[in-house]
């Protein structure tokens, strides 16, 4: 399964992603800060699962019609930021979708995540992770889940692999650096969050309109998964 993550930066990066998806024959597509007023029903293959609702900048998951049928999709609104409560960005920071696969009907959780800003601390977004990866396992208990998206997270990331781990969860980065706007605060921000999963790689695409760049996820159902909680 192929799946890419990408931070619109407020929608600039829209008009790449038909290409992104042609070109890497991707399974499943997760955005962040998309305007969900302004994506289509279908993008090159992959159809709408949902998108938020309640953001200024939303999340939406997409996925590959001929291979998935989408269960049951779920928005959480996660812990706020002083830069929530100001600017009001984002209400639902995380959006979950249960997909089963239609040849063998095994189901997974696929979802697109947005952390709180740099403004906020490590620990309010150890603490979003924490309940989006809990959410993640209501809304399919026992399934393989792939948490992907922004997690503004550039420093420190042994410290939030190891609280990760401690849920039952894996961390990866991708190859390469995912943030370059600003020169002090380049690094990983992009990445993902798995459980039943085994992760191929996680590879940094070119960038393009937004200050994010796109990563592509190559993984697999684990054939001997461990899951959250177990």
């Amino acid at each position: 399964m192929k799946v890419i993550s990408y931070n619109l930066r407020k929608h600039r990066a829209a008009g790449e992603l038909s290409k992104l998806v042609d070109e890497h024959a991707v399974d499943v597509l997760c955005l962040q800060e998309c305007d969900t007023r302004d994506i289509p029903l279908e993008i090159s293959g992959l159809r709408l699962a949902e998108a938020t609702q309640r953001n200024r900048l939303g999340l939406a998951v997409y996925y590959r019609e001929n291979t998935f049928r989408a269960v049951e999709v779920r928005a959480i609104a996660l812990k706020k930021s002083l830069h929530d409560y100001v600017l009001k960005p984002a209400e639902e920071r995380m959006l979950g979708v249960r997909l089963r696969d239609i040849d063998d009907g095994r189901e997974i959780i696929v979802a697109s995540f947005h952390a709180a800003p740099l403004t906020a601390l490590n620990s309010l977004r150890r603490h979003q992770i924490r309940t989006a990866l809990n959410e993640l396992q209501n809304l399919g208990p026992g399934l393989p889940a792939l948490m992907v998206g922004d997690y503004n997270y550039p420093v420190f990331k042994e410290n939030l692999g190891q609280k990760v781990r401690d849920q039952g969860y894996e961390l990866t980065l991708s190859d390469a650096r995912t943030y370059t706007r600003y020169r002090f605060f380049r690094g990983h921000y992009d990445f993902a969050t798995s459980v039943g999963f085994d992760i191929a790689h996680i590879r940094t695409l070119p960038q393009g309109l937004s200050d994010h760049l796109p990563i592509l996820i190559t993984a697999e159902v684990s054939t001997s998964p461990t899951f959250a909680g177990s």
